[in-house]
């Protein structure tokens, strides 16, 4: 039930539609005004993927109805950076909200790239401004603040509003080497605590875990040694969008006189725009994969997609032997300078264990400091609640569990008001007291091939069936005085051909309906529904007495 608020008083409220309770999907809006009257800011507008729960489902979207029927007190958009699960969604929500659309130059470039590899160039229009600038955006004074993570020019937002303010973090960590990059701005985080911070809304993901990040360049310092050392080739696969990786990388091959070959679409892409705006300086040798097989084993650094194991990346199809320009070879190495998103550990394994039985070398980050994380542990969050002293806080970006724990840690440290949030929980973070005040819709849109559903609706849910019991089709013929013109005809995708008594499961099924056929009085053969409903619930239960499943079953009667 709604709590009650006053229906004049200006408040400053909180409303993630996705990224709270999860981490992917990032889609935060704050509200300013008079509950009947609130100007909305959007922060991000992110994506996950799809996994084996969701079949033929590639990416995963936020729910937006709410801020669609408000999409007229909607003043803006502010993309914190340009990981695919805080701007992956731009291109396919944008369309709905017509706001305008607020991006930094390195987060820009890259979202105009996608716009142009999909054929979309100028479709969706960019207001790009500088770094560390301040947007007058309606009613919202929002200033960009640099925080250190895996990706050029994140930034973490403070939002000052009539009703109070707030500081969003985005995805940060303390990093003062970030190799790539602004690190973390101490001093402007340290001013902002000074001059008082209504509320703290703050990255989770690494809550869980003791200590502070090492830094990029401890990573760089790593991968250099071992690819001076590594006999043959060497492989490293990350995250395509971390440019200081990838910077890092290029800088082990050129001290080992390597030539670094990218294998893979985004990564090339990444790496175009990191170029354009300054974030990797020209001057690398760098080749194509039509350059590979000219090159001498002990010469070749390759820089491939597919961290995460993806079947149509190319370092999956390179350790499947499957790719038709690169290869590896026995005593070559692969470096995994990257963490396992939760959910993908099965799709990795297999690729490093394809890679392992061709007797090539796997390297991950239990071995060597080869990846760092791009989000804060605890002592990181101490230090930034020591800096900014909020009267609120309220975690996001994580699962229940990451929140659960800043949350812990926060009264640990004293702080002040700790709200526990979930995807569609209105906030209200100030003035007065800040807890959980309503709720809006908040769920997940499915990328059905270019068909946007809402989950829980269309066929992916039946492909999930499919996916366990297979499918049944069965086609009736009767005539007008509902007698049978022909015997029925079995389908089957998906079931054994026959039970453990060596009969098959198309006789059984056969069987199954022409009995319940025989069985049903001819008047009420002549109801076709009701046949299709009777051979269904028939041919079901016989599978079931049999296999110990039930599959989808569709019956087909046509009458003649």
């Amino acid at each position: 039930m709604p709590k009650k608020q006053s229906k004049s008083r200006s408040e400053l409220v909180f409303l993630p539609l996705g990224g709270v309770g999860e981490i992917g999907m990032n889609l935060y809006l704050y509200g300013v005004g008079p509950p009947h009257k609130r100007r909305w800011l959007m922060v991000d507008l992110g994506v996950t993927f799809g996994g084996p729960r969701e079949p033929g489902i590639d990416l995963i979207l936020p729910d937006i109805r709410f801020i669609e029927e408000e999409r007229d007190n909607l003043a803006g958009i502010v993309l914190t950076h340009a990981h695919e699960d805080h701007f992956g969604a731009v291109m396919t929500l944008w369309p709905r909200l017509r706001a305008p659309l607020y991006a930094t130059p390195f987060t820009a470039a890259l979202l105009r790239a996608k716009l142009i590899e999909e054929g979309r160039e100028g479709d969706i229009p960019i207001e790009e401004v500088a770094c560390r600038s301040t947007l007058e955006i309606g009613p919202f004074t929002v200033e960009l603040v640099d925080m250190a993570h895996s990706i050029p020019e994140t930034n973490g937002l403070l939002i000052q509003t009539e009703a109070g303010t707030a500081f969003h973090t985005s995805d940060w960590k303390l990093d003062g080497t970030p190799v790539v990059g602004a690190a973390t701005d101490r001093s402007r985080i340290r001013k902002i605590g000074a001059d008082g911070l209504n509320a703290l809304i703050c990255d989770s993901t690494n809550a869980t875990r003791d200590g502070v990040s090492a830094s990029e360049a401890d990573v760089a310092k790593t991968l250099s040694e071992i690819v001076a050392a590594a006999p043959h080739r060497v492989a490293i696969t990350t995250f395509a969008s971390n440019v200081a990786r990838l910077r890092s990388a290029m800088d082990a091959a050129s001290s080992a006189d390597r030539h670094v070959v990218i294998v893979g679409r985004a990564m090339k892409r990444v790496i175009q725009v990191a170029e354009e705006t300054g974030y990797l300086p020209s001057g690398y040798d760098i080749l194509t994969e039509d350059d590979y097989g000219h090159l001498p084993r002990e010469k070749v650094l390759a820089l491939c997609t597919g961290s995460q194991g993806e079947g149509r990346a190319a370092l999956a199809r390179i350790a499947a032997d499957a790719h038709p320009r690169v290869t590896f070879a026995r005593g070559d190495m692969v470096l995994f300078s990257s963490r396992t998103i939760p959910g993908n550990e099965k799709a990795v394994g297999q690729v490093q264990n394809n890679l392992v039985n061709r007797e090539i070398e796997v390297v991950t980050d239990a071995d060597a400091l080869i990846h760092v994380s791009g989000h804060p542990r605890r002592g990181e969050l101490s230090q930034l609640y020591e800096w900014t002293k909020p009267k609120v806080l309220v975690p996001m970006h994580g699962e229940a569990r990451h929140l659960e724990a800043q949350a812990g840690l926060a009264r640990e440290q004293g702080a002040g008001s700790i709200v526990s949030a979930r995807n569609g929980s209105l906030v209200r973070l100030c003035p007065g007291p800040a807890e959980v005040i309503d709720d809006a819709p908040a769920g997940r849109l499915y990328l059905d091939g270019k068909i946007l559903v809402h989950a829980g609706e269309g066929p992916v849910e039946e492909r999930r069936r499919l996916s366990f019991g297979g499918a049944v089709a069965v086609s009736v013929v009767l005539n007008a005085k509902g007698d049978l013109v022909a015997e029925p005809q079995v389908s089957v995708t998906g079931i054994p051909m026959a039970n453990s008594d060596g009969i098959l499961f198309e006789e059984l099924m056969l069987n199954a309906a022409l009995g319940v056929l025989d069985g049903l009085p001819r008047p009420r053969r002549r109801d076709s529904a009701l046949v299709a409903e009777a051979v269904r619930r028939a041919v079901r239960g016989e599978v079931n007495a049999h296999w110990g499943k039930k599959p989808p079953c569709s019956v087909m009667v046509t009458v003649v």
